[in-house]
């Protein structure tokens, strides 16, 4: 232990005794979390799924005359096993599933998928005690109560987490002062990662270099820069609870190691942010061997159990949508006849997977010679990527820019997605005349393009060609169910709001 006498340790817990290397003596006294805001949300999280479970069986006992079956003559017991007892059992087993716990809180979808798996065992616990004591109960009466429950939970806690981001975003609260510890320009990096999601609570406060010197007070930067300072006087001094250790700096295994150490006890949360960008949870993996945590990347799942499953639900869903909008495209297209003669359907030709053209179809929104006056335009194009936009295009007849706006000219591509061309969920599909796809944008081509992708729901018109190729292939690099899900999801607020449509 000679190697760690002139190393110093400076704890910051004196409300509990301490041992020699500042970590509380006391098992049962649990390090106090410098970053306290999950508590009150947790607390606000257990209201609500208690009233979710509950809501779920009064609609349940108020629509089904046959919900209280075995119970006709003592409705004060049923009420405490449907009122009382099954909350109890549905918190207690979120919460042994860690869906209290503030990892998992307030971003990502572990949250969620923990809810679900906690609803299944529910139910199992449900019907292994109707069959241990023989409860005459109606099956079809339990399934709705506990099928209702697990919606309501987890719509009531997808706005609970709306609540959240809302607060962050417009009042700077629930959030983590993070201070970023690396070389400038990573740390760079990563303060511009973490500004792309304001709802992640994520501040930086500053940058704590282990390179070089601070910059000439002339270099401007987002957060004031240090170095050769004391880490854990800095944090303090910037009213910090977070340390992300950037790039190379988490490549040394020996001063990550006595960071760690001294900030035991001190409540304050330790990240390591290495070197490995946009590449989703799912697909990495810890594996410790002899003490070295290996980190492995597994291949995107493009195939599979689960890719089937996507494209049978892709053209069971563009059927069904067929058939609802299909009785309002007469008043459509009579509403494109008369603002300019011409056909009702614009067909393309765009890029899909693996390179393989075709024609996609959408609702005419332009001049029938729109083509012909693109380029006395090409000098007012707003897009810096391949495509041409621009915000007030001439070219766009009146009921045009309504149909764009509210996405409904997007619609005919259910038709693709039928057909196999398209997917509902996928990168912008792009003109096969514009798409030299050369270098990591041809990594677009290895899965279908969609009428809306994480693009389109995160800012669509209004982004850069950069972060609009970013966004498509952290899609093909990171796909899941779940992904499709919550970006279908997201989409029906970014229509509603008509968010960098034009």
């Amino acid at each position: 232990m000679g190697e760690l006498d002139s190393f110093e340790i400076l704890p910051d817990h004196a409300a509990a005794p301490v041992g020699p290397n500042g970590v509380p003596r006391s098992g049962w006294q649990r390090t106090k979390r410098a970053a306290r805001w999950h508590r009150p949300y947790a607390a606000i999280l257990v209201l609500l799924d208690v009233g979710a479970v509950a809501l779920s069986s009064l609609i349940a006992q108020a629509t089904l005359a046959n919900a209280n079956v075995g119970f006709e003559d003592e409705p004060g017991l049923f009420g405490l096993i449907v009122y009382v007892l099954l909350p109890a059992v549905w918190l207690g087993v979120l919460w042994g599933h860690g869906a209290y716990d503030r990892r998992y809180l307030g971003t990502g979808t572990d949250e969620f998928k923990r809810v679900v798996r906690a609803s299944w065992t529910v139910v199992a616990i449900v019907a292994f005690a109707a069959f241990a004591f023989k409860i005459q109960l109606s099956r079809f009466s339990v399934g709705a109560a506990l099928v209702l429950g697990l919606i309501f939970v987890l719509v009531f806690r997808y706005i609970a987490r709306r609540g959240l981001a809302f607060a962050r975003t417009k009042f700077h609260l629930a959030t983590h002062r993070m201070l970023l510890i690396g070389t400038l320009q990573e740390a760079l990096e990563v303060h511009a990662a973490i500004a792309r999601d304001p709802a992640s609570g994520l501040v930086p406060v500053g940058i704590h270099l282990t390179e070089g010197y601070a910059p000439r007070p002339s270099t401007v930067t987002p957060v004031p820069v240090h170095a050769g300072r004391d880490i854990l006087s800095l944090v303090r001094e910037l009213n910090a609870d977070t340390i992300a250790v950037c790039g190379s700096a988490s490549s040394e295994p020996v001063e990550l190691r006595r960071l760690a150490w001294q900030l035991e006890g001190t409540g304050i949360d330790l990240a390591v942010a290495p070197q490995l960008t946009d590449i989703a949870g799912p697909r990495v993996h810890i594996r410790p061997i002899e003490g070295i945590p290996l980190l492995y990347v597994e291949e995107p799942k493009l195939s599979g159990v689960g890719w089937l499953f996507k494209n049978i639900i892709d053209r069971i869903l563009a059927l069904l949508g067929l058939l609802l909008v299909l009785p309002f495209f007469p008043f459509i297209a009579l509403a494109i006849k008369l603002s300019d003669p011409g056909p009702i359907f614009f067909r393309q030709p765009r890029i899909g997977r693996e390179g393989k053209t075709f024609r996609v179809w959408k609702l005419r929104t332009m001049y029938v010679d729109a083509e012909d006056r693109l380029a006395t335009l090409k000098d007012e194009n707003e897009s810096d990527g391949l495509l041409f936009k621009m915000k007030n295009d001439p070219r766009v007849f009146r009921v045009g820019r309504w149909l764009r706006a509210s996405s409904v000219d997007e619609l005919p591509q259910l038709i693709n997605v039928l057909m196999g061309e398209m997917s509902l969920v996928g990168p912008r599909p792009l003109p096969a005349e514009d798409g030299d796809f050369l270098g990591d944008v041809r990594r677009r081509l290895l899965v279908r393009p969609g009428i809306t992708g994480l693009w389109q729901v995160s800012g669509r018109s209004d982004l850069s060609w950069d972060d609009a190729v970013r966004l498509d292939l952290y899609y093909v690099d990171n796909w899941s169910l779940m992904m499709d899900v919550h970006t279908m999801w997201r989409t029906i607020w970014v229509v509603v709001f008509r968010k960098g449509a034009y």
